[in-house]
């Protein structure tokens, strides 16, 4: 079993939550993780990088001068790669660097990378997390509470609170995100998970039922 306490927005702590690991995952695969990584990496390359071959660049494709009796090598066109502004002899293309693993599999390395923090005791279990209105100090004020770091810092809720998401987004680093929008990436990229009581629960239901 898993116990770990529970804190409210000021920070002191005001229960004691427990619940069974394998509700989240059987264990922890590292290699699983290390693949789905890669993959939400690669997702997010642009791969837009680009340079022109000899057959892209202006200029005529006429050989410059006869092949023979001029005493100088022997040279083609003037968009030849080894001329200034030639063509590139191996020139880049825009490449779609993208591809999914299986749901299944990224749906399993959530859990498991979910698994890993609480295994490393990198979670802050909150009571709940309401905001009256927009207001950035109030995340700060909250956050300095537990004793975390905000840049390195993902904030998980039940739903989407919209005043919450819009104190949150002008801090630099701090990633928040819904329960049903958690991936391995996030949990993995961030050193501290904050998670609200209802979206734990909200979790372990929803695996529970796969």
């Amino acid at each position: 079993m898993i116990s770990l306490p529970i804190y409210n927005q000021q920070g002191s702590e005001v229960g004691t939550y427990e619940f069974d690991p394998a509700e989240l995952a059987a264990g922890v695969n590292k290699q699983l993780l290390h693949d789905v990584v890669v993959m939400y990496e690669a997702n997010r390359r642009v791969g837009t990088s680009a340079t022109k071959s000899r057959g892209m660049v202006s200029g005529s494709t006429k050989k410059m001068y006869r092949q023979k009796g001029t005493g100088n090598a022997r040279a083609g066109s003037k968009r030849s790669p080894i001329r200034r502004g030639g063509g590139h002899t191996f020139a880049k293309t825009t490449r779609d660097w993208s591809y999914r693993l299986p749901k299944k599999a990224i749906r399993l390395a959530t859990r498991m990378a979910l698994l890993s923090k609480f295994e490393d005791e990198q979670v802050r279990l909150v009571d709940d997390i309401q905001f009256d209105s927009p207001k950035t100090k109030s995340v700060v004020t909250m956050l300095s509470g537990l004793g975390l770091d905000p840049s390195k810092t993902l904030v998980a809720t039940q739903d989407y609170n919209v005043n919450f998401w819009k104190s949150a987004r002008n801090i630099a680093g701090l990633r928040v995100s819904p329960a049903a929008g958690l991936n391995a990436y996030d949990l993995l990229h961030q050193r501290m998970l904050v998670v609200t009581k209802s979206a734990l629960d909200s979790l372990r239901n929803v695996e529970s039922e796969k």
